[in-house]
């Protein structure tokens, strides 16, 4: 049966908010949790940015859902990091927790005053990174020399069982690159042919596990609400990766958003006023081979999506 999350978007909403808000959605049916490891918010408009690591204890421990997150280490973090953090929370809540590493965005990146790597080298380093992390989770002693450093590490308390490594990937060359290490898939909502084609390599180079989909939507009750929380918003998350990926700061985004429009915001943003159209999408990425739905509301105020999406939507997809 699929699984149909809550993202709980930490560059939109304040922590403690947002704790009630994943609270609540445990409430409303839903079934699981992901959020992302921000830095920065995409726009000073989002204007928050807590710490997930943080975050991600208080929400296990207060629900029962099962929580992802997709961080990036390699730079803001060194993998010894991630592997420790990882491993504790997979300690402490097993069965309950996965991650996603991902090779990062600049704009929580730069902060360490290193150069911002290429997308080739950034990928190299992300696959040691990953590497050193599976060998701290075996409980081995680790050193390793290369894009990254590690000399002697050890985690102490090795999660038993392990948790999910899953690949966070857009285009069909991550996905396949990824199926070499990764426990599952995760991306983000596309037109259908595209996400039929990152899907497609991820399986066909040998991917497995489960494939997850996070999907951005704007819902109200008015159609031209439901649009211009999209706008406002989601507006600086309309460009290629390779956009937001090397872009330094929410300031640059806001620029290059400035002429952003409503039909270039329902290209990346599910949007309407009719949950049974919401309820509609949805099943199609159902449908597409997708395990487990992610849903971001891209508005600030979670509280109506979550009711409304409990009542009308969740049912539907039951």
């Amino acid at each position: 049966m699929a699984v149909i999350g809550f993202h709980a978007s930490h560059e939109q909403i304040a922590p403690a908010q947002l704790l009630a808000d994943v609270q609540l959605a445990e409430q409303a049916g839903f079934g699981a949790a992901m959020c992302s490891d921000h830095l920065e918010p995409w726009s000073a408009r989002q204007g928050h940015s807590g710490f997930a690591w943080s975050w991600l204890g208080a929400a296990l421990a207060t629900t029962k859902l099962r929580f992802g997150v997709v961080t990036a280490p390699g730079q803001r973090y060194h993998p010894t990091v991630i592997a420790h953090a990882s491993a504790t929370l997979a300690s402490m809540f097993p069965g309950r927790f996965w991650f996603a590493p991902g090779s990062g965005e600049n704009i929580n990146e730069h902060v360490t005053g290193d150069g911002w790597p290429a997308k080739d080298v950034r990928q190299r380093r992300l696959e040691e990174c990953v590497h050193v992390i599976r060998q701290m989770h075996d409980g081995e002693v680790v050193t390793h020399r290369g894009l990254v450093t590690v000399e002697q590490a050890r985690i102490w308390d090795v999660p038993d069982p392990k948790p999910d490594i899953i690949a966070p990937a857009i285009s069909p060359d991550t996905a396949a690159r990824a199926a070499a290490w990764a426990d599952g898939l995760v991306t983000v909502n596309q037109p259908a042919e595209q996400l039929r084609k990152v899907l497609g390599a991820y399986r066909e180079h040998g991917g497995k596990g489960k494939a997850v989909l996070q999907v951005h939507l704007s819902w109200a009750p008015e159609e031209d609400t439901a649009v211009e929380i999209a706008l406002d918003q989601w507006g600086s998350n309309v460009f290629p990766s390779f956009v937001g990926a090397d872009l330094p700061t929410p300031a640059y985004f806001d620029a290059v958003s400035t002429m952003v429009g409503e039909q270039q915001i329902r290209q990346s943003v599910n949007v309407s006023a009719d949950t049974g159209r919401h309820a509609q999408w949805l099943q199609e990425y159902l449908d597409l081979g997708f395990d487990e739905l992610y849903l971001h509301f891209v508005g600030q105020e979670q509280k109506p999506f979550i009711h409304a999406f409990g009542q009308d939507v969740l049912p539907q997809l039951a």
